[in-house]
């Protein structure tokens, strides 16, 4: 480390480069938190802040929830906070998670707000969207974060909406601090801001990113050629993560999916929705650790296995909308040029590892490139059968166009189970 101005610490070689179709804020110098959180509570003034964050019940009693909301305790800026609680969760389970996060105040003094998706209010809202032909899908992160994004709409209160997950071991404010701070601040001007990291302990991990999405990515363009959408995606050094913050212009606009294709999702829609300009992405922390994924690798419903096929089929079918043809042949072909650029990933990360003294374990990463390589033609089949697929949840803005009372209905909902004779 070396001294800056100011007497702050700086990396010798800090990692400032720029690359891709996007704008890239590093990580350059020592933490400037109580800086960030000044500025950022002066800019909430004109750019009210949201924070969205998908849960489920089980994660109440895990290593990290009860860390992150002690973590939220300090948060000064925030105007809103929105814990949209999905899977099985009974009454007296709402009310351990409303209680867990009811010592917590936002900006205006208020407790956050938490969206029983499995109560008898919401579930009828549910009902009432698929009577319109507007499927909010089936249950998962994706349907719980749309549904937390329609209340920050109903509230009219917000105009800034950050996401992240609940699961980070690690957690500490700044990472939120760095999440809001581009689309917060007017006079950098950016409308969307998605987080990266480095995720590594004694050993590399993030593997969907290294040893499915990257390659996938670079074999595609290796088949197809230069793509203005695989080089945005491609932009992104963690386009999986789950931390974002963008305008409540975009969350109305976006249409996402429901299942693990959500953040591949999100990114889509953004680049359709949004000038390049105003995308940027954002080192939030030097390390990040969160619950790690099983494999499953004889079991395509569930862990990374079934999250590949999820991501898989929202980048297949994104692509298609932009005129690429996906049949038997194409699909050999990329899968042929996918295995052959994980394993030549593969070797680079053993180097890596090597360097800097890290287990690395090369019968797993072969065997997950194996996994994904099954996960990626069932989801390139799955598209010959039926190209449409699983449709994507649709956007607030046509929510609003065929159900105009529905925002309306929706905030009467959360705020009827939140009472305590609900």
């Amino acid at each position: 480390m070396t001294p800056a101005a100011g007497g702050a610490s700086v990396p010798a070689m800090a990692d400032f480069h720029q690359t891709g179709v996007i704008s890239t804020l590093h990580r350059l110098g020592g933490s400037n938190l109580e800086q960030q959180e000044r500025e950022i509570l002066s800019y909430s003034r004109e750019r009210p802040i949201a924070l969205v964050l998908p849960t489920l019940y089980s994660e109440i009693h895990g290593p990290a929830l009860k860390g992150i909301v002690e973590e939220l305790h300090r948060v000064p800026y925030l105007r809103q906070a929105v814990v949209s609680l999905s899977g099985p969760a009974d009454r007296d389970q709402f009310e351990e998670m409303r209680a867990l996060f009811g010592t917590m105040r936002c900006l205006d003094g208020s407790q956050p707000t938490v969206i029983w998706n499995s109560g008898t209010r919401i579930q009828r809202l549910f009902e009432r969207l698929r009577e319109e032909g507007l499927d909010p899908g089936d249950e998962g992160k994706g349907r719980a974060t749309w549904m937390a994004f329609g209340y920050v709409l109903a509230t009219q209160v917000s105009r800034v909406v950050a996401i992240h997950d609940c699961d980070i071991k690690n957690y500490d404010r700044e990472l939120l601090a760095r999440l809001c701070y581009p689309t917060a601040n007017p006079n950098l001007n950016y409308e969307f801001a998605k987080g990266y990291y480095s995720r590594v302990t004694d050993r590399l991990h993030g593997r969907v990113t290294r040893l499915f999405m990257t390659p996938l990515l670079r074999s595609m363009k290796s088949v197809l050629g230069s793509h203005p959408l695989l080089e945005y995606l491609e932009s992104f050094r963690y386009a999986l993560a789950g931390e974002c913050s963008m305008t409540t212009d975009l969350v109305r606009a976006n249409r996402i999916p429901a299942d693990w294709g959500l953040e591949v999702g999100v990114l889509a829609e953004v680049y359709r929705n949004c000038s390049l300009k105003r995308v940027c992405q954002v080192e939030l922390v030097e390390n990040y650790d969160h619950k790690h994924q099983q494999l499953s690798e004889g079991d395509s419903r569930t862990g990374l296995h079934r999250m590949v096929g999820d991501i898989a089929g929202s980048l297949i079918r994104n692509l298609a909308s932009y005129g690429v043809e996906f049949d038997a042949g194409f699909l050999n072909t990329m899968m042929t040029a996918y295995v052959r650029t994980a394993q030549d990933a593969i070797a680079r990360y053993s180097d890596d590892a090597a360097l800097n003294g890290l287990h690395f374990d090369r019968h797993e990463e072969e065997l997950a490139v194996e996994v994904f390589s099954q996960a990626l033609r069932g989801a390139g089949l799955d598209f010959v059968r039926d190209p449409m697929g699983a449709p994507q949840i649709p956007n607030w803005s046509r929510v609003i166009a065929a159900m105009p009372d529905f925002l309306d209905e929706l905030r009467e909902a959360v705020e009827e189970d939140s009472r305590p004779s609900a």
